[in-house]
Protein backbone atom coordinates (compact mmCIF):
# COMPACT_ATOMS: atom_id res chain seq x y z
CA UNK A 1 0.00 0.00 0.00
CA UNK A 2 1.12 3.61 -0.92
CA UNK A 3 2.31 5.33 2.75
CA UNK A 4 -0.77 7.72 2.41
CA UNK A 5 -3.55 4.53 2.62
CA UNK A 6 -1.38 2.19 5.51
CA UNK A 7 -2.16 3.49 9.17
CA UNK A 8 1.25 4.11 10.81
CA UNK A 9 2.19 0.68 12.63
CA UNK A 10 3.02 0.32 15.94
CA UNK A 11 5.17 -2.34 17.35
CA UNK A 12 4.43 -1.78 20.91
CA UNK A 13 1.01 -2.31 22.86
CA UNK A 14 -1.50 0.25 21.45
CA UNK A 15 -1.78 2.21 18.38
CA UNK A 16 1.15 5.09 17.95
CA UNK A 17 -1.92 7.39 18.76
CA UNK A 18 -2.11 6.21 22.15
CA UNK A 19 1.39 5.61 22.87
CA UNK A 20 2.02 9.41 22.05
CA UNK A 21 -0.85 10.40 24.56
CA UNK A 22 -3.71 11.05 22.03
CA UNK A 23 -5.18 14.23 21.00
CA UNK A 24 -3.62 16.68 24.00
CA UNK A 25 -0.36 15.24 23.08
CA UNK A 26 -0.72 15.29 18.84
CA UNK A 27 -1.74 19.02 19.32
CA UNK A 28 1.46 19.89 20.98
CA UNK A 29 3.06 17.96 18.60
CA UNK A 30 1.35 20.16 15.74
CA UNK A 31 1.86 23.19 17.34
CA UNK A 32 5.34 22.52 18.09
CA UNK A 33 5.75 21.62 14.24
CA UNK A 34 4.17 24.72 13.08
CA UNK A 35 6.19 26.77 15.31
CA UNK A 36 9.36 25.42 14.09
CA UNK A 37 8.36 25.39 10.83
CA UNK A 38 7.20 28.93 11.03
CA UNK A 39 10.69 30.12 12.26
CA UNK A 40 13.37 27.89 11.65
CA UNK A 41 15.92 28.88 9.33
CA UNK A 42 16.35 24.90 8.52
CA UNK A 43 12.38 25.13 7.38
CA UNK A 44 12.74 27.80 4.96
CA UNK A 45 12.29 25.76 1.94
CA UNK A 46 8.96 24.12 3.15
CA UNK A 47 7.76 27.91 4.17
CA UNK A 48 8.42 28.96 0.29
CA UNK A 49 6.03 26.62 -1.11
CA UNK A 50 3.31 27.06 1.56
CA UNK A 51 -0.02 28.76 0.53
CA UNK A 52 -0.55 30.61 3.73
CA UNK A 53 1.02 30.64 7.19
CA UNK A 54 2.30 27.03 8.53
CA UNK A 55 -0.61 27.38 11.16
CA UNK A 56 -3.28 27.55 8.84
CA UNK A 57 -2.52 23.88 8.12
CA UNK A 58 -2.73 23.09 11.39
CA UNK A 59 -6.48 21.43 11.43
CA UNK A 60 -5.76 19.45 8.95
CA UNK A 61 -2.85 18.26 9.94
CA UNK A 62 -4.17 17.20 13.30
CA UNK A 63 -7.07 15.68 11.47
CA UNK A 64 -4.77 13.41 9.48
CA UNK A 65 -2.43 12.11 11.65
CA UNK A 66 -4.68 11.47 14.45
CA UNK A 67 -6.41 9.11 12.23
CA UNK A 68 -3.06 7.68 10.25
CA UNK A 69 -1.43 7.40 14.02
CA UNK A 70 -4.58 5.08 14.83
CA UNK A 71 -6.84 7.87 16.78
CA UNK A 72 -10.04 9.06 15.51
CA UNK A 73 -10.31 9.78 11.86
CA UNK A 74 -11.08 13.30 11.74
CA UNK A 75 -9.36 13.63 8.37
CA UNK A 76 -11.66 11.24 6.53
CA UNK A 77 -14.96 12.58 8.41
CA UNK A 78 -14.40 16.04 7.39
CA UNK A 79 -12.74 15.84 4.32
CA UNK A 80 -12.92 12.42 2.40
CA UNK A 81 -9.85 10.35 1.59
CA UNK A 82 -6.67 11.65 1.81
CA UNK A 83 -5.29 11.24 -1.54
CA UNK A 84 -2.54 13.02 -0.41
CA UNK A 85 -0.41 12.35 -3.84
CA UNK A 86 -2.94 14.39 -5.57
CA UNK A 87 -3.98 17.08 -2.77
CA UNK A 88 0.31 17.64 -3.03
CA UNK A 89 0.42 17.90 -6.67
CA UNK A 90 0.32 21.53 -7.38
CA UNK A 91 3.05 22.33 -4.87
CA UNK A 92 6.54 22.25 -5.42
CA UNK A 93 7.89 19.65 -3.64
CA UNK A 94 11.43 18.47 -4.06
CA UNK A 95 14.45 16.75 -1.85
CA UNK A 96 15.19 20.31 -0.09
CA UNK A 97 10.93 20.69 0.57
CA UNK A 98 10.73 17.25 2.19
CA UNK A 99 13.66 17.88 4.33
CA UNK A 100 12.59 21.19 5.56
CA UNK A 101 9.75 20.01 6.46
CA UNK A 102 11.29 16.49 8.12
CA UNK A 103 13.00 18.74 10.15
CA UNK A 104 10.02 20.58 11.62
CA UNK A 105 8.76 17.18 12.11
CA UNK A 106 11.47 15.57 14.09
CA UNK A 107 12.24 18.38 16.35
CA UNK A 108 8.37 18.93 17.33
CA UNK A 109 8.99 15.19 17.91
CA UNK A 110 12.12 15.31 19.87
CA UNK A 111 10.31 18.23 22.09
CA UNK A 112 7.39 16.95 22.58
CA UNK A 113 7.31 13.32 22.61
CA UNK A 114 8.72 11.69 25.76
CA UNK A 115 9.35 8.12 24.82
CA UNK A 116 11.79 7.33 22.79
CA UNK A 117 10.87 4.48 21.42
CA UNK A 118 7.24 5.57 19.96
CA UNK A 119 9.52 8.44 18.15
CA UNK A 120 12.08 5.70 16.88
CA UNK A 121 9.11 4.04 15.62
CA UNK A 122 7.14 7.32 14.27
CA UNK A 123 9.82 9.58 12.27
CA UNK A 124 10.93 6.41 9.64
CA UNK A 125 6.89 6.32 8.81
CA UNK A 126 6.66 10.12 8.88
CA UNK A 127 10.00 10.32 6.43
CA UNK A 128 8.28 7.64 4.12
CA UNK A 129 5.50 9.45 3.82
CA UNK A 130 7.32 12.84 3.25
CA UNK A 131 8.89 11.48 0.20
CA UNK A 132 6.27 10.05 -1.26
CA UNK A 133 5.05 13.23 -1.83
CA UNK A 134 8.19 14.99 -3.72
CA UNK A 135 7.06 15.64 -7.20
CA UNK A 136 9.70 17.60 -8.40
CA UNK A 137 13.55 16.96 -8.75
Amino acid sequence: RRPSQARARSRGPGTLYERIGGAPALRRLVRRFHEVLANAPEAAEARAVLHGAPSDLGPKLFAFFSGWLGGPDLYGERHGAPKLKRRHFLVPIGEAQAEAWLFAFRTACEETIEDRTVTAELLPQVESLARYLINRD
